[in-house]
């Protein structure tokens, strides 16, 4: 497998995109759906990676935005044939390693309670509970967590 920086503007990392938000967009009213489109994920402060098997097909992204104070994680997604291999451990150290090379010192994330596994696997990986942060407002949908860069 290999993960690398990329624009997130190609049709096989849209598709990813696509899936995720089909998987989660159920879950949730429209107002609680917080994840931002292929325009936002392009622009400079945003660190977008996608992993990608050994035929080179893409099977997982997630991104960072990386602000001032902190950076958000942001459209983390690995298609569900290919979990359950370490493919998402890597992809978040990837991005946190990146965004620490940029100075990031502590990275943020929304999710939702819906998704018992990515707030499992957070936690696994360093993430604590926390209130709203940045633009977000309590919300009975939304899960905020945050790490400190290491």
């Amino acid at each position: 497998m290999q993960i690398s920086l990329e624009s997130p503007a190609q049709p096989d990392v849209v598709a990813l995109i696509d899936a995720l938000d089909a998987y989660q967009k159920p879950l949730y009213p429209p107002e609680s759906h917080h994840g931002i489109d292929v325009a936002a994920l392009s622009a400079p402060n945003v660190l977008f990676a996608v992993a990608r098997d050994g035929q080179g097909r893409a099977v997982g992204c997630g991104a960072i935005v990386v602000g001032t104070e902190f950076g958000e994680l942001k459209r983390m997604f690995v298609r569900p044939e290919s979990r359950g291999q370490g493919i998402a451990a890597q992809l978040l150290g990837f991005l946190e390693n990146e965004a620490k090379a940029r100075g990031c010192l502590t990275f943020m994330l929304e999710t939702g309670p819906s998704q018992p596994e990515a707030i499992a696997f957070y936690a696994r990986s360093g993430y604590e509970h926390r209130g709203p942060f940045g633009g977000y407002g309590p919300d009975p949908f939304s899960v905020f967590m945050e790490k400190p860069a290491a």
